[in-house]
């Protein structure tokens, strides 16, 4: 199984920075994609950002050039650094990693989520 863990959320202005980290436990080598999905209230989550196993990245029309996902070498933290940020960018950030269980099942696991407040 694989657990993750996000951290780095707060309270900025708008047009200010925050990175996101998500930091991944368990069976590691297992991981295939990793994502960033947003919540606010009264939303549907959606998603944001997601990192492939070989390095792809793609992102939400809404946060390209803003947005970006990396990860470090281990391939056990996954990053979303937030620039120029908006009041539409409030949310709660969840982190998501898909896996795989032997050679035909798949299962998705969820962080607790990070609150990002953006005032104007």
């Amino acid at each position: 199984q694989v657990q993750v863990v996000e951290s780095g959320g707060g309270l900025v202005q708008a047009g200010g920075s925050l990175r996101l980290s998500c930091a991944a436990s368990g069976n590691i080598a297992s991981i295939n994609v990793m994502g960033w999905y947003r919540q606010a209230p009264g939303k549907q989550r959606e998603w944001v950002a997601a990192i492939t196993p070989g390095g792809n990245t793609n992102y939400r029309d809404s946060v390209k050039g803003r947005f970006t996902i990396s990860r470090n070498n281990a391939r056990d933290t996954v990053y979303l650094q937030m620039n120029s940020l908006k009041p539409e960018d409030t949310a709660v950030y969840y982190c998501n990693a898909d896996y795989n269980i032997g050679s035909y099942s798949t299962a998705s696991s969820w962080g607790q989520g990070t609150q990002v407040t953006v005032s104007s």
